[in-house]
């Protein structure tokens, strides 16, 4: 789409001629579109209204109908695309009504919102000068509250991404600009309630926001209210704790003592009502840590103020990408690291004493019409070591590609890759309950069962250790999976009510862990054969997360289990785009296998299934999809020595029981999974003697 970002959007929101709008169109919260006279002409079908959306973020802008087309039907073929295009645009007109002509404009080959004769609520919070009723920007930004395009979520997989990229640029641009009005009122001659607000409202978008806090503070204090301006010291110091584990910088606890000071009660927090150290004595003092911190430099643009605006507008987008993984803590970029990114030891010198594990930075430089992006993972406990790197390139025309083709898959192979750093022996000693999870999920899937109960040890461990890590909880529930799956579970029931325990107890204490949001889906579909909520809750995890690998795998093990294979090879596609480097890559090819075997397409299963189970021989489930294809080959010679095996790991395997555990939601699938074993020569009930 429209390559700009949403603060260059033209100032659409606020007419730039002189005729007064003739639609009021909210994207921020739920979906309304009204003409000045009231008239309600927002269309009632979802593609309809993302149609509407995607025009008005493009500010008047011509979008191009292939590209809509292909947003919004990324599924079917593109002729099909097309027909559903236009009817979703007829739709649109008709609810427009005699509006529609003036408002959606069009050729043949693209369409776009006249932006001058509507108002945008978006466009116009993010306008350089915002309407005159709206003195201030945080006083439109409280008015048109709500998250972009809010309900549109589902629209289809291309959208989903490309929303999540533009609500973050949103909020990112809206950020910058609410800091600029900071700054206006920032001053002793402007009223103290006016300053309060303004940081107030910047707060709502960023807790850690301490300029802000101490905007807030002094403008209390201003107020005569020196016990509320003690206490927003105490929720921004807890904010930094639990979001970036650092304690307030040094002016900001000067401010804190200076207020305690004027309130005339050294060493007392009258927030709190108890003996306190002071400030000055806090200053300096070094956290503990228990997590690990991956910091983000500016990426290195030797070109133009463009080049290096682009550079760290993707460096802040790769740290809001990676601040969805649960594993580590993220420093992002500054724009004032920019200003010194020429200095690159003046920069690591500065994340060093931020006390970073790992450190990103790249180059990014436009050659002729493209612009290619090397990035690179450096080890900063081993003396700053490259572990991983890649390049990218795109056409200068395709900048609006650049979160799905770039900053997806730049996320999605940094975190296996520290994972499998982490999860070596004695790597480090400390961070917790954080560090016994990555000790114990190459044990885990190592399929070894004196290794996988190593790593039951770990995260019990991990579990007493921390109770309100929701991790913890989540790989708890995981590890009951396969517990299970492996048939090492003495009571199946009592390992599933395990598993469902520890992955709500996981969702309870981090809602918005996407991590735990899919395991508990995978947990709904393999242990307890619920496809429906593990389908709704697959999707709220990578609404929360698209660029977690592991998460698009196990769902396409769910479309294998409700007979749609060929869904569940696409949901592999992306596993294969984000984290082509996994580790654990040869573990999840096993679902291929699944999803050929259920397409009938014998041979790519038996090939498939042959990998893995060379790769992971100790892993039960993968034995029983290369048997029923290479039955269903007609190959019983060859499947003999992996059914000797499959019993050897499974003495209690038949062709009846697995009829009766594995989840598969179609008959027809099922007794086309079972007669392969048969064909194999699998034993077809407990009695019968192995071969």
């Amino acid at each position: 789409m429209d390559s700009r970002k949403p603060a260059e959007l033209g100032t659409g929101g606020e007419t730039r001629g002189l005729r007064k709008p003739i639609l009021r169109i909210h994207v921020l919260g739920p979906m309304r579109a009204t003409t000045f006279l009231g008239d309600n002409v927002l269309p009632r079908g979802k593609k309809a209204r993302a149609v509407l959306g995607l025009l008005c973020i493009a500010a008047g802008r011509p979008v191009t109908r292939a590209r809509l087309a292909a947003m919004l039907w990324d599924r079917v073929r593109d002729s099909q695309a097309r027909t559903s295009f236009r009817q979703a645009l007829r739709e649109l007109s008709t609810a427009l009504g005699v509006y529609a002509k003036e408002v959606i404009l069009g050729g043949r080959d693209s369409v776009r919102i006249d932006a001058d004769i509507c108002w945008i609520d978006a466009l116009a919070v993010l306008s350089p000068q915002p309407s005159p009723p709206n003195r201030l920007r945080s006083d439109l930004a409280a008015l048109c509250s709500g998250e972009l395009l809010e309900e549109l979520d589902g629209a289809s997989a291309t959208f989903d991404q490309w929303l999540l990229g533009e609500r973050t640029r949103f909020s990112g641009q809206l950020r910058t600009l609410l800091e600029d009005e900071l700054s206006t009122v920032d001053r002793p001659e402007v009223e103290a309630t006016q300053r309060a607000a303004v940081a107030q409202r910047l707060i709502s978008y960023d807790a850690t926001h301490e300029r802000a806090s101490r905007v807030l503070m002094r403008a209390l204090t201003d107020l005569g209210d020196r016990a509320q301006a003690l206490r927003e010291y105490q929720r921004c110091r807890s904010a930094l704790k639990g979001a970036l584990d650092v304690e307030p910088s040094s002016e900001t606890q000067k401010l804190y003592a200076s207020i305690r000071t004027q309130n005339g009660r050294r060493g007392t927090d009258p927030a709190a009502g108890v003996r306190t150290p002071s400030a000055e004595n806090k200053v300096g003092r070094e956290s503990v840590r228990s997590r690990l911190r991956v910091g983000v430099l500016p990426l290195h643009a030797p070109g133009g103020p463009s080049d290096r605006g682009l550079a760290i507008s993707l460096s802040q987008e790769i740290a809001s990408a990676l601040a969805r993984f649960r594993w580590f803590d993220v420093i992002a970029p500054s724009v004032s690291d920019s200003a010194h990114r020429g200095s690159g030891a003046r920069v690591r010198a500065t994340l060093r004493q931020k006390d970073v594990d790992y450190l990103v930075d790249g180059n990014l430089r436009k050659i002729g019409e493209r612009v290619q992006i090397s990035v690179r993972l450096l080890d900063v406990a081993q003396d700053s070591q490259p572990v991983w790197s890649d390049r990218f390139e795109l056409a200068s025309d395709q900048l609006h590609l650049l979160d799905e083709r770039v900053t997806a898959r730049i996320v999605g192979r940094i975190d296996p890759v520290i994972l499998f750093i982490e999860g070596h022996p004695r790597r480090r000693e400390r961070y917790g309950a954080t560090g016994l999870l990555l000790r114990a999920i190459p044990l885990m899937y190592s399929m070894q069962e004196d290794r996988f109960h190593e790593a039951g040890e770990l995260i019990n461990q991990a579990v007493e250790m921390d109770p309100d890590d929701a991790m913890a909880a989540a790989w708890a529930a995981h590890w009951q999976v396969f517990y299970v799956g492996q048939g090492w579970a003495a009571d199946s029931a009592q390992a599933l009510a395990t598993a469902q325990q520890y992955a709500l107890q996981a969702i309870r204490l981090d809602p918005d862990n996407a991590e735990a949001l899919g395991i508990y889906a995978h947990v709904c579909a393999f242990l307890d054969k619920d496809f429906d909520s593990a389908l709704y809750y697959f999707d709220r995890s990578l609404r929360l997360n698209p660029n977690l690998g592991f998460i698009w795998a196990l769902r396409a093990v769910t479309y294998c289990y409700t007979g749609m294979p060929d869904m569940a090879l696409s949901q592999m596609e992306r596993y294969h785009d984000l984290a082509p480097f996994d580790p654990y890559f040869s573990f999840f090819e096993g679902v291929s296998a699944i999803a050929y075997l259920l397409k009938r397409d014998y041979e790519r299963a038996a090939s498939v299934g042959r990998r893995m189970v060379k790769t992971h021989p100790g892993f039960i489930n993968a034995y029983k999809t290369l048997i029923s294809a290479l039955g269903h080959l007609g190959r019983s010679a060859d499947a003999k020595p992996y059914i000797e095996r499959l019993i050897a790991l499974e003495p209690g395997f038949s062709i009846e029981r697995f009829a009766r555990v594995y989840p598969l939601k179609k008959s027809v699938d099922r007794e086309l999974y079972m007669q392969g074993l048969r064909l194999a020569g699998a034993p077809e009930s407990r009695s019968q003697p192995s071969l």
